[in-house]
């Protein structure tokens, strides 16, 4: 019941498993069930338990429509972050836990965190912005020139960002990419990873990155609102993230855009040289 999708090695694998899409790995030390699709929840749950077990991984962590969420809760997965109307612009999508090492619930760093976060809120804005700086859609001839730029921001990363064939893949996937030229070269970087799918409909807002010596332009929020409206122009209905708690930068762009906080994923992702807490935001189509 399981196939695999061959990624390169420094990287998590991803899997069909009963026809759900899922990516494990001792690179996050986790099971990330990315997209459920039509898998029957009582058969997938055991396995997923027993991969994880045998793997040795500390967590599961589940995207899901609401409405399949009755079978996870069941069997022990605890909810750790909400986003409305996620799936077709109507089903709620819920973020979902389940630990294998009772270690990993805790926070180290929970006040930083938290402090972090409060921050963001004091500066939420109601609605989206406008770019104001000059942002364009990059295509599979910038791969090179992207993945370098990805490769010197990151430490590490929960995809091979850093691999021009993964993002010229991730392109004839549906992923949005837009850029920031400095003089004809890409300093800044994100994209909207989208679903177009009848069913989904969202796009996750992600892999923003801006080199050292262009940083505190204010890039991320010209990106944002630039992937916001392309990715609506195509059909998408709601728009979320999944953003480093530790950082005031992204969480604060996200709040200034109108985005809602969902939750915090706890000790989720190996980005920047470490496992991680994330916090979710969101906005609905109006």
């Amino acid at each position: 019941m399981r196939s695999r999708t061959t990624m390169p090695s420094h990287t998590d694998t991803t899997e069909i498993l009963h026809g759900a899409t899922i990516q494990h790995g001792k690179k996050n030390n986790r099971i990330y069930l990315m997209d459920l699709a039509d898998a029957e929840v009582q058969l997938l749950i055991p396995d997923l338990i027993s991969l994880a077990t045998e793997n040795g991984y500390g967590k599961i962590f589940a995207k899901i429509p609401q409405s399949k969420g009755a079978g996870f809760t069941e069997a022990g997965f605890t909810l750790e972050a909400k986003v409305e109307r996620l799936y077709g612009g109507e089903d709620d999508g819920l973020f979902l836990a389940y630990y294998l090492d009772r270690d990993r619930r805790e926070e180290a760093v929970k006040a930083k965190y938290d402090r972090v976060l409060n921050l963001a809120r004091s500066k939420q804005t109601s609605g989206p912005n406008s770019p104001s700086h000059s942002v364009r859609l990059c295509t599979e001839a910038d791969a090179e020139h992207m993945a370098n730029l990805y490769r010197s921001v990151f430490d590490s990363y929960p995809f091979p960002i850093d691999d021009p064939a993964f993002i010229v893949q991730s392109m004839q996937e549906g992923t949005i990419y837009g850029g920031i030229e400095d003089q004809g070269i890409l300093v800044a970087l994100a994209s909207a990873e989208c679903d177009f799918s009848p069913h989904a409909l969202y796009a996750e807002m992600t892999d923003f990155a801006t080199k050292k010596d262009h940083r505190g332009n204010g890039y991320a929020l010209s990106l944002l609102a630039f992937l916001e409206r392309v990715a609506h122009d195509r059909g998408i209905r709601t728009l979320y993230t999944i953003a480093r708690a530790i950082s005031p930068g992204m969480n604060i762009t996200f709040a200034k855009s109108g985005y809602r906080y969902g939750g915090r994923l706890r000790n989720n992702t190996d980005i920047g040289g470490d496992i991680e807490s994330m916090n979710v935001w969101y906005r609905p189509e109006s």
